[in-house]
């Protein structure tokens, strides 16, 4: 009885905004109309049809835990758009929106035949109630006192999937980067199985039974002539060759060493070479992973994200999904980009005779350039491609600005400087790191050249550098008045202008990794001489990021001189902490620490975690985008998610690395 009434109401509205169409204006058309007249009359029945009572059902209503932040009526999308009814079809449509300081959405199932604009019209404007009673009703004045509603913003998703020509060719392109590898591997493995079955036609049986008949003095000299002859022709066949089969063999899968562990190891990371740092690496990216699987999830919508904040920002037992710590990870991997990238280009001078030129340092940064680009801009393009190409959901509204943005700005991720414009216009905003990276790698040759000049020299302009980082990252936050946070909601817009992702506040802990790659190479004794030393070490750098991180959770809110003072020096702070890690495993100090973090275990996910660092956000992007129901947190469900999350994001990262990242790295290293 209680649905009939609500019909009868509903029926009575929709008349009476027809009636008063063109008088007020609301532009909306006579099919639109006549189709929802016919579904609320239908309602009105005693018995009323199918389609009416699933487009009743599908309609979003308010839940349990309204204190708890469950705001959000999401209805269900399968269920309207499953509706057929008499000429016309179920379409679910979103309304954003606004009562006094709450910001939700309402999903409603209504005509095909209704534009979003017609939408809009039925179902916000105050001339439509009758009795004082709206269409869509408030949150009570239980929760909240203001009961005006705004709407904001109407989405309606249909059946159909329209990708443009801008998707289309994004698809072209990620199929194009992966079958090149793919045909050349291919090819390859063609002539090397017909030059083995012509090198087994051309075996004399005579000749290999003389061969095993001889005395083992002869078979062996003859087993050597055999192989230097064998060396000699594959040397020549190699010469013959030409650029065509050098660039078949370096975009081969198999031809790149992807197999076993030689995979995908870094040049300037290998196995012998710092192994502490493949622990360091693989703790991070997945203390990254555990961060974006929670904070995206809080994004996208959480039946009780009043709880989960509550829980996550007042107990230091969430240091793995609490913002202000988990990032700090990133600050980490700033820190070994400094350490390799100096370790790097002075194996390149040395490579090149001891001597520093302009060419050598083009090359360097362009060898940089070509190495991170092709999976990133594949990665670009996934994000148009994929998403254009999937139906949508009640959540997309997350992928599609992706969407939008990616296909008007991925010329900023092209150029490396998307960091540098408006946090709206960011296409693939987890990629400002790469950014970042590549702008502080162009820094390197200019502390090398000058360590090389006069070492005080470049000490004297390192600290100035990181000086400038920490008190501008005060300064910033002391005029905006910014939280030590990343934010749990993304208003706070400033926070990523200003401050995030802008490379004059994230230097501090790039330059103390140049100067720890330096200082690891050019030392002539240890810095640790005896047992007392390293034990104090350990004590501080210990000390240090249990203050940083407990820190985090004692500056909530914003505004105070502490918050400024914490945020210019805890990520310097932190990189030197992480920095100590780093030179105690390699002067032989490390003890368990270092046995841990030198596993072989680390290696290969070491060697991956590059296209797992890209690849993980877009997983969750496209999980929690792909949801029809509000996530519901609880520690147990968000643990099932990361720990989902972690090995999809491995396998898709050893693909992606197998298929993309090193053939064409091998590629652009052999030009």
């Amino acid at each position: 009885m209680l649905q009939v009434r609500k019909a009868c109401v509903l029926s009575t509205l929709c008349l009476f905004c027809c009636s008063w169409t063109a008088v007020c204006g609301l532009n909306i058309s006579a099919r639109c109309a006549q189709d929802a007249v016919m579904f609320l009359t239908e309602l009105k029945e005693s018995k009323p049809d199918k389609y009416a009572v699933l487009m009743y059902d599908a309609l979003g209503k308010m839940g349990s835990d309204v204190e708890g932040g469950n705001m959000n009526r999401v209805g269900s999308l399968q269920e309207c758009l499953s509706v057929q009814g008499p000429g016309f079809g179920g379409q679910y449509c979103q309304l954003f929106l606004q009562q006094g300081a709450l910001d939700y959405f309402v999903g409603i199932c209504v005509p095909d035949s209704c534009d979003e604009a017609e939408v809009s019209a039925l179902t916000v404007y105050e001339d439509f109630v009758q009795g004082r009673t709206p269409v869509i009703p408030p949150v009570p004045d239980l929760f909240i006192s203001e009961h005006t509603l705004a709407i904001f913003m109407t989405q309606c998703i249909g059946n159909n999937i329209t990708p443009d020509p801008s998707a289309v060719v994004c698809l072209c392109v990620c199929c194009m980067i992966v079958a090149l590898p793919l045909v050349a591997t291919i090819y390859l493995a063609v002539l090397k199985w017909n030059k083995n079955r012509e090198a087994r036609s051309k075996v004399n049986p005579t000749g290999y039974g003389a061969l095993l008949a001889n005395s083992s003095t002869n078979q062996s000299k003859e087993c050597i002539l055999l192989q230097n002859t064998q060396v000699q022709e594959r040397y020549n066949e190699r010469e013959q060759e030409g650029r065509v089969m050098l660039f078949l063999r370096s975009l081969s899968v198999r031809f790149s060493g992807v197999c076993y562990s030689d995979v995908v190891c870094d040049g300037v990371c290998s196995q012998k070479a710092y192994p502490s740092l493949h622990g360091v690496r693989v703790l991070s990216l997945f203390w990254i992973i555990c961060g974006h699987t929670v904070q995206l999830s809080a994004w996208s919508g959480l039946d009780n994200s009043k709880r989960w904040r509550a829980a996550v920002e007042s107990n230091p037992l969430y240091v793995v999904a609490f913002s202000g710590p988990v990032y700090l990870a990133v600050d980490t991997f700033l820190l070994l980009g400094g350490l390799l990238s100096a370790k790097s280009f002075i194996s390149c001078i040395q490579r090149s005779e001891d001597r520093l030129s302009l060419r050598l340092i083009v090359h360097f940064l362009f060898r940089r350039f070509k190495r991170i680009q092709p999976l990133h801009l594949f990665i670009v393009c996934v994000i148009v491609a994929l998403f254009s190409f999937l139906r949508k959901g009640p959540f997309w509204f997350t992928a599609e600005d992706q969407i939008l943005t990616c296909k008007e700005f991925w010329w900023s991720n092209l150029l490396l400087i998307n960091n540098l414009i408006t946090i709206t216009h960011t296409c693939a905003p987890w990629t400002w790191y790469l950014s970042v990276d590549f702008q502080f790698y162009a820094t390197t040759p200019f502390l090398i050249f000058l360590y090389r000049l006069n070492k005080h020299v470049m000490v004297g302009v390192a600290f100035t550098l990181l000086a400038m980082s920490c008190i501008s990252s005060a300064f910033i936050t002391a005029l905006l008045h910014l939280p030590v946070h990343q934010p749990t909601t993304l208003d706070y817009e400033s926070y990523f202008e200003y401050y995030y992702n802008k490379p004059y506040t994230r230097y501090g802990p790039y330059v103390i990794g140049i100067l720890a790659g330096i200082y690891i190479l050019a030392k002539k004794e240890d810095l640790i001489k005896q047992q007392w030393q390293a034990a104090a070490g350990w004590f501080v750098s210990l000390s240090v990021m249990a203050a940083i991180v407990g820190s985090a959770y004692a500056l909530r809110g914003q505004g105070s001189p502490g918050h400024a003072v914490y945020q210019g020096l805890h990520r310097s702070l932190w990189a030197l902490a992480v920095a100590w890690v780093i030179l105690a495993c390699e002067e032989g100090y490390g003890g368990f620490v270092n046995k841990f973090l030198s596993m072989n275990l680390w290696v290969p996910l070491s060697s991956i975690s590059f296209a797992c660092y890209l690849v993980h956000p877009l997983l969750i992007l496209l999980y929690n985008s792909k949801q029809e129901t509000l996530i519901h947190y609880t520690d147990l469900n968000l643990l099932y998610l990361f720990l989902a999350h972690s090995v999809l994001t491995v396998v898709l990262g050893w693909v992606l690395t197998v298929l993309i990242e090193k053939p064409y790295q091998l590629l652009s290293s052999r030009e």
